[in-house]
This record gives structure tokens, sequence and C-alpha cells, in this order.
């Protein structure tokens, strides 16, 4: 579904998001060749004492970074307007899905749900497209990219990467896997919090009335803490990661200096060398964890995809005509013929044989006790609902 959705809503972007790609494959190539310029100044430069290289080398850094930094923010900029652009798509197509239902679409879903699912869930689908515009090609180039400019530095300690490249990997795989299920849940208890708010707000006069405030507390009170758990979970996993990848980064970085070192005293590898692999190594990490950001925001931003597609893909039962009449005038006659209804599910119609006129310039009152079906009369007149017997 949310791969439907992408496809649905952001092909009206394509040349902004092309231009993002563009910029993230500059700014990573620049990113690729620093490290490497960095380490000809060491040992170019500064072992020989040439200051002229020095100055010439790091010259050539310093637009390399400018140059990078524009490329950047542009790329930022760009996803962000296709991002908000494809959040303000999704959204007015499902307050226009929402006006074309009918009550039985209406009351199947639920107002705070509804709310929910067109707020809530198209934002974390909104900050999906964000990131993964913003890192589509940075993270994987960087990665493929970095391990090839380091096993240029030194084939002898690429082993240090068949290491910790799939541990890190392992690691976010584990705790992604985790993640999933309870996002799902997260979303359907945010439901719950808008429908308790919603329902005594709108129900206040009533509650006061019978004085049921302990209990609507109560309640709201139970939602709420639900809601506070999944989060907590959530969060204790998400806290988990972030320590993981840090301790995995710092190891690797002791490793290169350690095993590094043995091989600058063996006249193996250069200081610059070392200095150009650990570099590498760190951005070949920080890919990674790039990429974790994306396999943690995916999950979540499947579920709302779902949640959002539901609704869309519903047809109202009482669909629009296709070629609806103008009205020559303002008055008009409202008649019901042998009308009934029944709701779905229920055994017994709530109304069954209605017959009457109401003229116009007339006042026509509609009495009955507590369920007869007054309100339901009154729906079948714009439609709310389709009569099952008769017409209207």
């Amino acid at each position: 579904m949310l791969a439907k959705l992408l496809k649905a809503y952001l092909p009206p972007y394509r040349w902004l998001l092309a231009g993002v790609l563009a910029l993230q494959l500059f700014g990573a190539i620049a990113s690729l060749v620093l490290p490497t310029l960095n380490a000809r100044i060491i040992d170019d430069g500064v072992a020989r004492g040439d200051t002229g290289f020095i100055m010439s080398t790091g010259g050539i850094m310093l637009l390399v970074s400018l140059a990078s930094i524009i490329a950047s923010v542009a790329s930022t900029y760009l996803a962000a307007k296709s991002s908000m652009g494809f959040g303000h798509d999704v959204r007015g197509a499902f307050y226009k899905a929402v006006g074309s239902f009918s009550d039985r679409e209406f009351n199947s879903f639920g107002a705070p749900t509804l709310i929910t699912r067109n707020t809530n869930d198209v934002l974390q689908i909104q900050a999906l497209v964000m990131l993964t515009s913003s890192m589509l090609v940075s993270a994987p180039l960087m990665c493929i990219g970095g391990i090839i400019m380091a096993l240029r530095e030194n084939l002898q300690m690429s082993w240090l990467l068949t290491i910790s490249v799939p541990l890190l990997g392992i690691t976010v795989s584990v705790v992604v896997a985790k993640l999933i299920p309870h996002f799902r849940t997260m979303q359907t208890r945010i439901d719950n919090i808008n429908r308790s708010l919603r329902e005594q707000l709108t129900g206040m006069r009533v509650i006061r009335a019978f004085v049921r405030e302990p209990d609507e507390t109560i309640r709201f009170d139970k939602a709420n803490k639900e809601l506070t758990d999944t989060s907590l979970l959530i969060g204790r996993y998400q806290a988990v990661l972030l320590p993981t990848v840090m301790l995995i980064a710092n190891l690797s970085s002791v490793a290169v200096l350690w095993f590094g070192a043995h091989l600058v005293d063996t006249g193996d590898m250069q200081i610059g060398q070392i200095s150009a692999f650990l570099a590498y190594v760190m951005q070949i990490l920080m890919s990674v964890v790039m990429a974790t950001m994306l396999a943690v925001v995916i999950p979540r931003a499947a579920v709302c995809a779902d949640r959002i597609t539901e609704v869309l893909d519903t047809e109202p039962t009482v669909p629009a005509p296709a070629q609806p009449l103008r009205p020559t005038s303002p008055y008009g006659v409202v008649e019901f013929g042998g009308a009934g209804f029944t709701y779905p599910g229920a055994e017994t119609p709530v109304l069954s044989n209605v017959s009457m006129r109401c003229m116009p310039g007339t006042v026509t009152a509609i009495v009955g006790s507590t369920g007869s079906g007054k309100s339901t009369l009154v729906s079948l007149i714009p439609r709310l609902f389709d009569v099952t017997a008769g017409a209207v």
C-alpha cells in the first residue's frame, strides 16, 4: 500500500526529486574525495615539509567542502518542498474521499480515526518521503564508494569491514523486526485517545448532567496509559539502537588505529592512509546509520499508508449521480413512497412502508419515542442513507 500511495501522488514532484538525487550524488562524491585529499596532505605535504602542496591541496579541499555544503542545503530544500507537496495532495484527496461518504461509511470508520489518519498518518509518510529523498542516493553511494576507497588505501585491513558492517546490519534488522508490530498498535491507540477526547467534548452537557466526569476521566486515563506504554516500549527499542551503533563505530575506530599502527611500524602503510581509511570506515558506518533511520521510519509509514489507502479505496454506498439535475425552483416537495430502511446486520427494519408528502411552505412534525427511527427518516432525505425499500 505504501508503494501504491507513493506511485499515485509523487509523480507531480518528479523533477524536484530528480534535482534532489543529482545534488545528493554530487555531495556524496565530494564527501568521498575529501579523505583522500587529506591523506595526500599528510603523506606528501606534511611529511616532506612542502608548504605549497599543503596550501594548494587545502584550497581544493575547502572548495570541495563549500560545494558539498551548498549541494546539501539545496537538496534538503527541494526534498522538503516535494514532501510537503506530497502531504498536501494526500490530505486533499483524503478530505475529498471522506466528503463523499454516506453515514454508513462514516460510522464504519468513526470521526476519531479519520482525523488521525488525515493528520498524524499523513505526517508519518511525509517524513518518510523527506528522509528517503534525502538519503536515497547518498547512503548507498557512501557505503559502496567508501568500501571501494577504503580498499584502495589498504587491502590488508579489509577484514575489519567484513566484521563491522554485517554486525551493524544484523543489529539494525533485529531491532526493526521488533518495532514493526508495535507501530500498528500505536496508531490504533492514538485513535482511542482521539475518540475518548472527542466524545467528552461533544457530550459534555450529558456527562455533567449525569455526573459521569469520574468515569470519563478513568476512561481517558486508561487510553492514555495504553498509548504511553506502547510509546515507551518503542522508545526503549530505539534507545538501544543508537548506543549500539556508536559502540560498533568506536570499536571499529580503535581497531583501525591499532592494526594500522602495526602496519605503519612495518612500513606497509602510511599515516595519511590510516587517516583516510578511518574516515572511510566512519562514512560506511554512518551510511548504515542513515539506512537505520529509514528502517525505523518505513514500518510505521507502511502501517499509516495501509490506513490511509483503506479510506481512499472505500466506495461510498450512496454514489453521487453522474449527471445531477439543477433544481428549477428553490421550493420542492419531499415525498416518501413505501420507504423502508434496514441497517446493515440488523434483523428487522427500523423503518417500514413509510408514505407521506411534505409540501412547500408547510411544517411537518415527526413524532415518536426514542429509537423509533426519527433521525433515520430525516437522514434519508439528503441521502445520507439510501432506502432499502420503496423510494424517496
